[in-house]
């Protein structure tokens, strides 16, 4: 089949990689225009650009592509659309392009975890499991009709960004399945059942401030599902610090005297760094100060950044 893919971050490379190396023709790739990333605010290309360029693969670039995009599409003639978290609507004229429509790869098992962050939120709600639904896009939001699904345990102290590379290959497989089963016309569509469906907004900074009063599991459901981007963060002696991995103790302290947000008396460079929650203690793994290194947590300790005593502050309440 003759495919448009649009896609815009790495999880779409995954699946981008797959169907270059299918039987599949890809007569072009569409992608978010680049916008500023990082530091100097310099403008970088998304990682489905890049690799679109390394392989030399037709690209499209529109800043609203059901405004811009209509007619350069229906020249390509395509037999299907593919999106994989592209990051913009399809109207119903883009919709009605291809002669099999447009299907989606989303990192869910729809009708849960519709919208933009369904692995963070996934993360951070303390999911036990997800997976990836391929489905026939309609005009709503993950809406449309199921075409295939798989479901997949998440794994204990796995990031948001291990998660997502492990749905991307299930997904990209997945995908071949389905495009099999157009060709063979043996698809068997499943209509979501709306009433069960669940949302996500994107996660920002302030989205991932830790609150201390939160339980400890809570905390490390959140550190976890910000990693790698945009990362945990709170405030210590006038420092925002960043958390990207800690994990639930099973050592039994005495906190009845400290405050939520407080480093246990135990914590040393030794033993290791033990905060107190508004249920349980949290042990910090790898912890970054403004412009510093990534560290372990008993490092600072040891450099004495972090003291046993010192509070953890939330960062919406905190004045730096």
């Amino acid at each position: 089949m003759r495919i448009v893919f649009l896609g815009t971050p790495e999880f779409a490379v995954t699946v981008l990689k797959r169907l270059l190396s299918s039987k599949h023709e890809i007569c072009a790739v569409v992608t978010q225009p680049d916008k500023p990333n990082g530091r100097g605010n310099k403008t970088e290309p998304s990682a489905v650009k890049a690799f679109a360029i390394e392989n030399k693969l037709p690209l499209y670039q529109f800043a609203k592509i059901s405004r811009d995009g209509l007619e350069q599409l229906k020249e390509l003639n395509p037999d299907i659309m593919i999106t994989v978290a592209y990051g913009q609507i399809l109207s119903q004229k883009v919709l009605d392009i291809a002669k099999y429509g447009v299907i989606n790869v989303h990192a869910s098992l729809l009708p849960k975890y519709r919208g933009a962050s369904p692995i963070q939120s996934v993360i951070i709600n303390g999911e036990k499991k997800t997976g990836v639904t391929i489905m026939q896009t309609d005009i709503g939001l993950d809406s449309g009709d199921i075409l295939e699904a798989k479901e997949i345990e998440i794994l204990n102290d796995e990031t948001a960004g291990e998660l997502t590379e492990r749905l991307a290959q299930v997904g990209s497989y997945l995908l071949i399945k389905v495009l099999e089963d157009i060709d063979n016309n043996d698809l068997h569509p499943i209509k979501q059942n709306h009433s069960d469906a669940t949302f996500t907004k994107k996660i920002d900074k302030s989205d991932c401030y830790i609150n201390w009063n939160k339980t400890a599991i809570q905390i490390k459901n959140l550190i976890y599902g910000a990693n790698p981007e945009p990362i945990a963060s709170t405030v210590v002696n006038g420092q925002i610090l960043k958390v990207y991995t800690a994990k639930i103790t099973d050592i039994i302290f005495n906190v009845d005297n400290l405050k939520n947000g407080e480093i246990l008396p135990e914590s040393s460079a030794k033993v290791g760094v033990f905060v107190k929650t508004g249920n349980g203690v949290l042990q910090l793994g790898k912890v970054q100060l403004p412009g510093g290194k990534v560290l372990s947590a008993e490092q600072l300790i040891s450099g004495r950044k972090l003291k046993a005593g010192d509070v953890f502050e939330y960062l919406l309440t905190a004045k730096v």
